[in-house]
């Protein structure tokens, strides 16, 4: 959770509006386009099977989806790492 560190929200959690805000500004500012939340647990999922030599149990666990169907359905059936994969993912929603 995040929380507020100055100003009269001190000590209070932060609405999830102000933290997509804050992200979204963060990454204009370091040149990275429009930055989302969700862009974090994708990437996170693809980085543990990666590491995990594509072991869906792992990276279900690490992830807390419910099942490893889910995993699978979204992240198993393409190599994310193909260039014609990121070529297709760049035409259709551009640079992030």
């Amino acid at each position: 959770m995040l929380v507020s560190l100055a100003g009269i929200r001190c000590g209070e959690p932060w609405a999830p509006v102000g933290a997509r805000r804050t992200l979204e500004r963060a990454g204009e500012r370091a040149g990275l386009g429009r930055v989302r939340p969700h862009a974090f647990r994708h990437t996170f999922a693809t980085a543990v099977l990666d590491a995990s030599d594509g072991n869906l149990l792992i990276a279900r666990d690490a992830g807390g989806w419910a099942s490893t169907a889910v995993v699978d359905e979204v992240y198993g059936p393409v190599d994310l790492h193909d260039p014609g994969f990121d070529a297709a993912l760049h035409a259709v929603w551009g640079d992030r």
